[in-house]
């Protein structure tokens, strides 16, 4: 090879910035081209901006059951009326709970009678469990449990069923006809709820008392006669009242939550899913709100 052609090939000495240089054709511009920009990520907000949104969300939400429940009173009165299908709905909605608040009941019961006489039995105070029993199922464990256990359950359902009514259209083809979904959908599944509950709290209180007597009798020697002459000298019927007037307040709550969050349903089935989540959730916190602001009520009317 002649010193002419060695002279043209490039040196292995230059760096590779210059030797791309020279590689690029007429215009190239080298490290001048284009580049590809990525999208900027968002930040996260802030702390106090999350809550916020999520406090504008709470207070629309309020709003909303609010006027829920002004058409669902203002459709009250009108005709025709929904017998039939409240009939219906109490069927689904108590009938239907049985085995649940059976199951729950008589457990519940059990384990409260073993956990009392667990701490009675060291000041030798076994024979006040039927009266702690029974007053605690009388006055919190019935009303209250049976809500929480109940209501996650017919809550849920209403909101899955109103849900897919409305992702369906169903709810638009109401209206379409010139009928009232308040009318048509939740006053029926209100009505009955507020009906079942006091009875739903009653089988509970029967059965939980059952699942009471059957451990101090089988564990604790403990006869069922004693049993129940002790709770009676010590239940008053203003105990029994005072329980059974949280239920139909309960059953209202548990009707409007499901239904309202059934009506706010979007997107389809993934929508379905998500307001039984969420019907879930606030119902078993607004009965716990609801029962501390009624006890308050109660014991404040009655001084008992």
């Amino acid at each position: 090879m002649t010193e002419t052609e060695r002279g043209a090939l490039p040196s292995a000495s230059s760096p590779p910035s210059s030797r791309g240089a020279r590689a690029g054709g007429p215009g190239d511009g080298g490290d001048d081209g284009p580049r590809l920009s990525l999208p900027s990520i968002a930040p996260p907000p802030s702390f106090f901006a999350h809550h916020y949104e999520r406090t504008l969300r709470l207070i629309d939400h309020l709003g909303e059951v609010t006027l829920l429940i002004g058409r669902m009173f203002r459709a009250l009165p009108r005709r025709p009326l929904e017998w039939r299908s409240t009939l219906h709905q109490m069927e689904s909605l108590g009938v239907r709970s049985m085995g649940i608040v059976t199951v729950t009941s008589i457990f519940i019961g059990m384990v409260m009678t073993i956990q009392f006489a667990f701490g009675l039995r060291r000041f030798g105070g076994l024979e006040y469990i039927p009266r702690v029993i029974v007053l605690s199922f009388a006055r919190e464990l019935a009303p209250t449990l049976t809500a929480v256990i109940v209501g996650g359950r017919i809550g849920s359902g209403m909101a899955a069923e109103v849900g897919a009514m409305n992702v369906t259209e169903q709810v638009d083809a109401i209206r379409a006809l010139g009928a009232d979904p308040a009318k048509k959908l939740v006053l029926p599944r209100t009505v009955a709820a507020v009906l079942v509950m006091p009875l739903l709290s009653i089988f509970a209180l029967s059965l939980g008392t059952l699942g009471a007597v059957i451990i101090c009798y089988s564990q604790f020697d403990i006869s069922p006669s004693f049993f129940m002459q002790s709770s009676l000298e010590s239940v008053q019927m203003g105990d029994l009242l005072s329980g059974l007037a949280k239920t139909p307040i309960f059953g209202f709550i548990i009707a409007i939550v499901g239904c309202h969050f059934g009506l706010q349903t979007r997107g389809g089935t993934e929508g379905v899913g998500l307001s039984t989540t969420r019907t879930v959730v606030v119902v078993s916190i607004a009965i716990l709100i609801a029962d501390f602001f009624l006890t308050k009520i109660f014991i404040g009317i009655t001084g008992s």
